[in-house]
């Protein structure tokens, strides 16, 4: 196998690299379950540049030996306002849900090409997202269909668990939301 190298950015200097890994974004999410367009794409683009503003974010990218990128994953910290938990279908307790702005951690995008898969990046991308991160735990969501099945499989096998199906707005596909309870590992 190729050399692979793990690029980290934080916070605005990930808003650099978005023309990099645009394309594996396109590849990947062009395919089912997700059967993303270029009005997707554009959206994307716009929620990318909002987030990259947000608190604690961190972007990796996997490149092969040619300096292609194979992959990518970013998330940044919860706010105390986030409305991330009133999306979950689930009666979770209001300890559960409350947000300080440094307890949980949110994975929004983890994504790796077609030919790159089931080598083991998608795990080095999360460890490399996650390492020295100081926060009680993690979050992400994962769509339900069959086509997404792998990705269930690799977080359940890194210790996520399920917490209720989000719905984040009203034309948004469902997810299954995971978390990870990083005291567990500490």
């Amino acid at each position: 196998m190729p050399e692979l190298t793990y690029e980290r950015y934080e916070g605005e200097e990930a808003a650099g690299q978005l023309d990099a890994f645009l394309p594996a974004y396109e590849e990947v999410y062009a395919d089912p379950p997700y059967s993303e367009g270029p009005s997707d794409v554009a959206a994307f683009i716009e929620h990318y540049l909002v987030h990259v503003r947000r608190k604690g974010m961190r972007l990796v990218i996997a490149r092969d030996d040619q300096t292609n990128v194979i992959g990518f994953t970013y998330g940044y910290l919860l706010p105390a306002d986030s409305p991330w938990w009133s999306n979950v279908d689930a009666n979770l307790a209001d300890d559960f849900t409350r947000e300080d702005g440094t307890r949980t951690w949110v994975i929004l995008e983890l994504a790796v090409r077609a030919p790159w898969r089931r080598r083991g990046i998608a795990a080095a991308l999360h460890t490399a997202l996650l390492d020295g991160l100081n926060v009680e735990r993690v979050t992400l969501t994962v769509r339900p269909e069959p086509e997404a099945a792998p990705a269930q499989a690799a977080y359940k096998a890194w210790g996520y668990r399920s917490v209720g199906v989000s719905h984040p707005w009203e034309e948004a596909p469902y997810y299954r939301t995971m978390i990870l309870d990083l005291a567990a590992f500490a």
